[in-house]
């Protein structure tokens, strides 16, 4: 009796891990198969890579290869068009001969000589996103660099990240060029996330007639977790864009964030400068705690919809993506930190 019992005990325990682990798994795909292979086009190392001393071969290559990334590229970058090509010229000469950005350009070349990893890694979450979405058109990805002017460009058919802006968070050039709380996510580590992150939040637009802190907060939080399904080997602080110490106070004080959002009843505001303190890239969350990481509106909205989904096990990521119904979504996530 005594090990039947004890049988019983270990299939009973049994059962819950597996269930346990087929709950939080059960996006989980083989990315061997039906594979989609990304290739990085080497727009940055190509133009780095000139001649100038034979800028005409050069720029004649470079336009032969990238005929529509280059128009892309002279409009957004350059103020001009590409069929200007003296002004292009130009403008490549003087900055591939630029005393300041020569260095800049070197490390460029140097932490971003092999990107194979990179590629990998895009490749795994565009799978996961060609299986759950297959009419979605997937971007092609180019790399290209700007001087530090300009960290993603994008249209309909490209996404493109400058390169020559994730060259590390102690980099000593980007002190003197951007905000001290931006440093932290200028890192090749977060090349990978932040091109898929950016497909996804391409992918799926905010739909809502009324446009309050909480619509916003769970339509961004759909996508954070649509991230973390795409790409499940990342941990979340990358995701985010938080630092171990940033997701660490998060998650010890998520209680007191919630509360402080209810008692100071924002969560129905519609006031876009409200909106924004939550939402939007800083220093700190303003209405939470000078302590706190930025962009708190969208961890919170995260961790509702993680919920959400946990105890909603029919609901599809289809489904999810559809549903405009943020109050809903918040009623039956049963969220109590």
């Amino acid at each position: 009796m005594k090990t039947r019992l004890v049988l019983s005990t270990c299939i009973l325990g049994l059962s819950i891990f597996l269930s346990s682990c087929s709950k939080s798994n059960r996006f989980k795909i083989d990315t061997t198969k039906n594979r989609v292979e990304v290739k990085i086009h080497r727009f940055d190392k190509d133009m780095l890579s000139l001649d100038t001393a034979n800028m005409k071969a050069g720029l004649k290559k470079l336009y032969a290869a990238y005929p529509e990334f280059l128009s892309a590229f002279a409009t957004n970058i350059l103020d001009t068009t590409a069929t200007d090509t003296q002004a292009i010229s130009h403008l490549f000469y003087k900055y591939l001969t630029d005393k300041t950005f020569a260095p800049v350009n070197k490390k460029t070349l140097q932490t971003f000589q092999d990107v194979s990893d990179i590629e990998k890694q895009v490749s795994d979450a565009y799978t996961y996103i060609h299986h759950y979405f297959p009419e979605v058109k997937l971007p092609e990805i180019y790399f290209y660099v700007s001087g530090f002017n300009r960290a993603v460009m994008m249209n309909d058919k490209f996404i493109a990240i400058s390169t020559d802006l994730y060259l590390g968070s102690n980099y000593p050039a980007y002190k003197d060029y951007t905000y001290e709380y931006m440093l932290y996510d200028m890192r090749r580590e977060c090349v990978a996330t932040d091109l898929v992150s950016t497909t996804l939040f391409r992918m799926f637009v905010m739909n809502s007639s009324q446009y309050r802190l909480m619509d916003n907060m769970l339509f961004r939080g759909k996508v954070m977790y649509l991230l973390s399904v795409v790409m499940p080997n990342e941990k979340p602080e990358n995701l985010m864009g938080y630092t171990p110490e940033q997701w660490k106070w998060s998650k010890k004080y998520e209680k007191e964030i919630w509360a402080a959002i209810i008692d100071q009843k924002d969560l129905f505001s519609t006031d876009v400068q409200l909106i924004r303190k939550y939402m939007n890239d800083a220093p700190f969350t303003a209405p939470v705690s000078q302590e706190s990481p930025g962009r708190l509106g969208t961890w919170i909205g995260w961790q509702i919809v993680k919920s959400y989904m946990e105890k909603n096990t029919q609901i599809s990521l289809t489904d999810l993506m559809k549903d405009n119904n943020y109050q809903k979504m918040l009623e039956e996530s049963g969220y109590k930190p």
